[in-house]
């Protein structure tokens, strides 16, 4: 028997966004009975969501986050080794990207196990498409350092790089974080530095808006309804000059 495929599965962002996934990705979700996921109670909700046709009692889940153990991830090898199936789930979006799911798969490729990514929605392609900034020259830096000072550091060197190296900044963070980043931003980048926040994406309440600094300042202050609440609301943010 040969070796079994590693299926990278994309998530949706919420239960309205599910049409975004094609009918072939669910068919081969259905097919699997071995899952890598992100978190266990999340990845039985995305498959109660779509319909999962086997019982949810008979799964097979292993646990990929940042507290699994290099061993552990080793282990969940073996049933690809065996011939199965096995599908990396994320919380929401594409595996691999922001996302533990990177480890397996390059364990995956070091044992010549086919790798197969299956199509679906990234935020952080969709906020680049949506933001009017270059979409040939971008860096995607992921979350940006907990501590305020390296914070300030990394959002000052990436507004720098924007303007000399012609190259769209792409960052996230932590969703309960965010109104704070979004207030940094604002007091540390120059006024004409463009700023693209993207939030909620492909969702009922989704909000996207790029405008420079200064803009985004002057609706902070006066309250007027252009600065939406960022709490606990999945974003992304993109600055460009």
């Amino acid at each position: 028997m040969g070796q079994g495929i590693l299926y990278l599965l994309p998530s949706d962002f919420g239960e309205e966004s599910l049409i975004l996934l094609p009918a072939y990705a669910i068919d081969i979700i259905h097919s699997l009975d071995v899952f890598i996921v992100e978190d266990e109670k999340s990845a039985r909700h995305f498959l109660k969501r779509i319909g999962y046709k086997k019982s949810l009692n008979d799964l097979t889940l292993f646990l990929l986050n940042e507290h699994t153990s290099s061993s552990d991830i080793t282990n969940y090898l073996e049933p690809l080794k065996r011939g199965m199936n096995v599908g990396v789930l994320s919380d929401a979006g594409c595996p691999g990207v922001a996302d533990p799911g990177a480890e397996i798969v390059r364990l995956a490729h070091q044992h010549s196990i086919q790798v197969k990514p299956l199509v679906g929605a990234s935020s952080i392609l969709l906020a680049l498409m949506a933001s009017g900034f270059n979409g040939q020259h971008f860096v995607f830096h992921g979350y940006l350092p907990k501590e305020r000072t390296a914070r300030i550091k990394a959002i000052q060197r990436m507004e720098s790089d924007a303007g000399i190296k012609n190259q769209t900044q792409i960052f996230i963070e932590t969703p309960y974080r965010n109104t704070n980043l979004f207030k940094e931003i604002i007091e540390i980048c120059g006024k004409n530095t463009m700023l693209c926040v993207a939030c909620d994406i492909t969702l009922p309440n989704e909000f996207i808006q790029t405008k420079p600094i200064e803009e985004w300042v002057r609706d902070a202050k006066s309250k007027s309804g252009q600065v939406p609440d960022l709490h606990k609301r999945p974003a992304v943010f993109l600055i460009y000059r």
